[in-house]
């Protein structure tokens, strides 16, 4: 294997932003009842579509286990995390998590959603973050139990929906048409 300060500094930033997730969903959850949860059925879109991309990686592990051939999983999760997540859906969704009301429905969905990736996250990411994976854990859940013991979830067949998730791909495509040239016009001190 190849192995210099390059690539150290690259892997160290790939676990600094799996690591930051764990940590943000934790922070989301502080507090969080299983009352809270709202059905599926009841999910906004955006929540919906989360879910749906969850499935998407759910298959992608499921045919790992089956066939032993890992390449490719955790890129996958990383890209989830990174992109997905951090820069999209925690990014749109933080103001309702900080300033809805708690008893507000579109908090407790988020919360919903973010109780779900910290339950399926965590063991996915167990077997390559064995001690991260453990304290996110142990964190939320206590030192009784360790993520290191439950198995990978099983996701509901109803999250899967291509047709959201290609409408969702459309729009976060012309998100990124249109945050670049925000960006720009900034740079350019067209706006502030």
């Amino acid at each position: 294997l190849r192995i210099g300060k390059e690539i150290l500094k690259q892997q160290s930033e790939l676990y600094r932003r799996l690591r930051n997730t764990l940590r943000w969903l934790l922070g989301g959850l502080a507090g969080f009842s299983p009352s809270e949860a709202v059905p599926y059925a009841e999910l906004p879109e955006l929540e919906r579509w989360v879910l749906h991309r969850l499935t998407e990686i759910g298959a992608e592990i499921a045919r790992a286990v089956e066939t032993h051939e890992w390449v490719g999983v955790f890129p996958t999760l990383h890209a989830f995390c990174a992109t997905d997540l951090s820069a999209f859906y925690f990014d749109v969704r933080k103001d309702s998590l900080y300033c809805d009301a708690p008893n507000d429905p579109r908090r407790r969905a988020v919360r919903t959603v973010l109780d779900i990736l910290h339950r399926t996250l965590t063991p996915w990411l167990a077997p390559v973050l064995v001690f991260t994976a453990e304290d996110a854990w142990t964190a939320r859940f206590g030192e009784e139990s360790s993520v290191h013991l439950e198995s990978f979830p099983q996701l509901p067949a109803e999250w899967a929906d291509p047709e959201l998730g290609e409408r969702w791909s459309a729009l976060r495509a012309l998100r990124r048409v249109i945050t670049t040239e925000i960006e720009g016009a900034r740079r350019d001190g067209r706006v502030g």
